[in-house]
């Protein structure tokens, strides 16, 4: 039999597909992208018919010229070719230069779509192989064309007036202004105080319990102040209250659906701080295939970059054997559960599942790493959850009524809530249920209000993005697609307007200003309801319905004139000075803000004459220069040192620079924990740009953490310090969160 090829994307995809075919098939990758537009110039011809100039991409002429001589073997034995790249927009269109390489006629070449790397799938495929799909490849030329035009054009005016090296780029750009919006958002938010008061309850036989005040005489409790708040308690003291209603209703929860891209991003990112890069890196390893011993390399689940929520029927019926054989009959709902898809969805694959009931996570646990694992683990629970059934909850809504000393009427209310049934929730829960056993109560109890608690509150500002919640937004408003996610959020990342702190997505200076330049240029480009109609665009090129060249065109041309305008127009950063109201306080000239490398900053006006700079903040619209002096002088000339901020982070340094270039890491004033070691937990930063925190004795002493130290030992364990870890203090001893009251007894007792 005449041997035929199969090209693939990577080593590993190509490893478990050749494990099915066996030796009349030649399995090879190329290794992703063979071809794309050029590095250092635009690549679209814009006069004549927005043509791409693709070209081979540097390094890859070896994995062509192999595959242009396997193919050519294969031809002359009367074999054919497959290309079985990702089933997807990218992956067609990596198909279809591979095509064009290896045999411009486009004869004997095949397509096949593997949704799953298992032996049916490939086989099916093979057997039913498919043309290049013309339309889907079209799709991936405008999008890719478009994203061209837009960084290619706008890059070079934002190096001219803010900084060499910045990008801007079609979708990513409003990823940012939806960061830096929700930023200026909790920027200008005025925090309102309100206040409210808890009651616990009881009598002889009944156990204590607490329900909330929910109205006065009849109407919503809406209480400003501490006065009002303290006014209730002092009225209510001593008074009886009777249960004047017991409300019992069962509720059930129904599991949520399998997994697509985005709600993987969103879990793995809640569950284990995996960013979305991470989480569709080990997504794909999962789905490329694992080694498992003597089954050899096996993909583990479907593929991961889909927006539909489809399980085929086989699939449904394998999850409906494997729950009644493990939890019962009970467990499972009377038929197969099917979940809508958005109206934006392709459907043009399942959901993210497991490939087998073959191999339950503890099978095949030897076999993964950690974070494989854990990602496969979820990826498991909640496909086989979305087949089980419903929890039913048993819910109680008690009130309570009485009159205050001044005859005011009160209303108390609580909820109770038991789990009768557990359901999928037994593998799988969305959120932890939190269950609240209520005394057994019946209406007209007379019960004692033992006492009433004043509590004050303030109104929150919106939160900031994490990466789980940013992809949940994005693909709310329609903004890029299941393969685009992580990618933009690393993007905005690795090019300086976004960082990442404590898990929070939070814009740098040089990010908001990004922002607002483009926003201010293109308003256009950087409009959310326009970058979606653009998704939806793509998508009717791959369904036929647009011509590729007709949305280019309709982009381009507002899209130039905007080019134009903010050539002339767009503010120049670079050269921008606004005088302050500020004395130097080296030369007494007055201080300008002035914009560099790492944002805006305070300058003297004397420059080059004077070079004294500073940091500032801006407080409720007041500039407020940080104080960088520290109690520390300089070992070299005596000098005070003070607090600056490099490219690798902050650190000490003379404030007779340029004189003295005496440097130093940045002390936390916390002693290193290691027995016998008398060194001090400095910060650092880390190749990557992450902050770090190891001992000053170092390499004598390699003791680091991640979180920053606090100088306070842990009331529960006596460990000398604890750390700073997703806003609240916790011992990296015994793990305890700890709050401020423990830390206000401990240093008291």
């Amino acid at each position: 039999m005449a041997r035929s090829l199969v090209v693939v994307e990577s080593p590993a995809k190509a490893k478990t597909i050749n494990k099915f075919l066996g030796k009349d098939y030649i399995v090879k990758a190329s290794f992703g992208h063979i071809k794309d537009l050029p590095k250092s110039r635009l690549g679209v011809d814009v006069d004549n018919g927005f043509t791409p100039e693709y070209e081979i991409i540097k390094g890859k002429k070896k994995v062509v010229t192999e595959l242009r001589r396997i193919a050519k073997e294969v031809y002359r034995s009367g074999g054919r070719i497959y290309l079985a790249q990702d089933p997807d927009r990218e992956g067609e269109a990596i198909a279809w230069h591979v095509a064009e390489e290896i045999d411009g006629n486009m004869e004997g070449i095949y397509r096949v779509l593997f949704h799953e790397i298992t032996r049916d799938a490939i086989l099916e495929a093979i057997n039913h192989p498919l043309r290049l799909d013309r339309k889907k490849y079209n799709a991936q030329i405008a999008r890719r064309i478009l994203d061209r035009l837009v960084g290619y054009e706008i890059s070079p005016i934002l190096w001219e007036k803010v900084r060499r090296g910045l990008s801007a780029g079609r979708v990513q750009s409003v990823a940012l202004r939806l960061i830096c919006e929700r930023e200026k958002e909790i920027r200008a938010f005025v925090p309102q105080e309100y206040w409210s008061v808890t009651g616990e309850f009881g009598a002889p036989g009944i156990k204590p319990f607490t329900a909330r005040l929910a109205k006065i005489e009849g109407k919503r409790v809406d209480l400003k102040g501490e006065g009002d708040a303290k006014g209730i308690v002092n009225d209510l003291s001593g008074c009886t209250f009777q249960v004047s209603r017991v409300a019992r209703r069962e509720r059930r929860k129904d599991p949520s659906p399998p997994f697509i891209t985005s709600t993987l991003q969103q879990e793995g990112w809640k569950r284990f701080r995996f960013s979305a890069k991470k989480t569709m890196m080990i997504a794909q390893q999962l789905y490329e295939g694992v080694e498992l011993g003597k089954e050899g390399p096996t993909g583990l689940i479907t593929y991961m970059r889909t927006d539909s929520t489809r399980l085929s029927p086989v699939a449904v019926k394998e999850a409906r054997g494997f729950i009644e054989e493990r939890f019962g009959k009970e467990y499972l709902p009377p038929r197969g559960r099917v979940y809508p898809n958005r109206k934006t969805a392709q459907d043009a694959h399942e959901a993210i599942r497991p490939t087998s009931m073959r191999f339950p996570p503890e099978a095949v646990r030897s076999y993964l790493t950690p974070d494989q694992l854990r990602l496969y683990e979820l990826i498991w629970n909640r496909f086989i959850a979305s087949q089980m059934a419903s929890a039913i909850i048993d819910q109680t809504v008690v009130t309570l009524e009485g009159r205050g000393r001044s005859g005011k009427a009160y209303l108390f209310q609580v909820t109770g809530s038991v789990t009768r049934f557990p359901g999928f929730m037994v593998l799988y829960k969305v959120e932890e249920e939190k269950e609240l056993v209520l005394p057994s109560l019946k209406e007209g109890d007379d019960l004692q209000l033992l006492k009433a608690i004043p509590r004050q509150h303030f109104t929150q500002p919106p939160p900031r993005y994490t990466e789980g919640t940013l992809v949940k937004e994005l693909e709310e408003k329609g903004i890029g697609r299941p393969s685009t996610y992580a990618v933009i959020i690393s993007t905005i990342q690795e090019r300086g307007y976004v960082k990442k702190e404590q898990g929070k997505l939070i814009p740098t200076d040089l990010g908001m200003e990004v922002s607002d330049l483009l926003v201010e240029s293109f308003p256009k480009i950087m409009d959310v309801g326009f970058t979606a109609r653009m998704e939806e665009d793509l998508d009717e090129i791959e369904e036929g319905k647009m011509e590729w060249l007709e949305a280019v065109k309709e982009f381009y041309g507002p899209f130039k004139e905007q080019v134009e305008r903010a050539r002339r127009e767009m503010r120049d950063l670079k050269r921008e000075e606004i005088p302050v109201d500020i004395e130097c306080d080296r030369c007494g000239r007055r201080m300008v803000i002035k914009w560099g490398r790492r944002g805006r900053f305070l300058a003297c006006e004397g420059y080059p004459a004077c070079t004294n700079t500073r940091d500032f903040v801006m407080e409720g619209g007041e500039i407020k220069v940080i104080e960088r002096k520290v109690e520390e002088v300089c070992p070299t000339c005596g000098g005070a040192m003070e607090i600056k901020e490099g490219r690798f982070g902050r650190f000490l340094a003379c404030s007779n620079y340029p004189d003295c270039k005496t440097t130093k890491p940045l002390s936390t004033g916390v002693k290193c924990p290691e027995e016998g070691c008398d060194g001090e937990i400095l910060e650092r930063r880390s190749r990557k740009g992450r902050t770090f925190f190891s001992c000053s004795n170092y390499p004598t002493c390699t003791y680091s953490i991640w979180n920053r130290p606090a100088d306070r030992p842990c009331p529960s364990c006596g460990h000398p310090f604890l750390v700073e870890k997703r806003g609240k203090l916790t011992c990296p001893s015994c793990s305890v969160q700890v709050e401020e009251e423990d830390l206000t007894l401990a240093g008291s007792s």
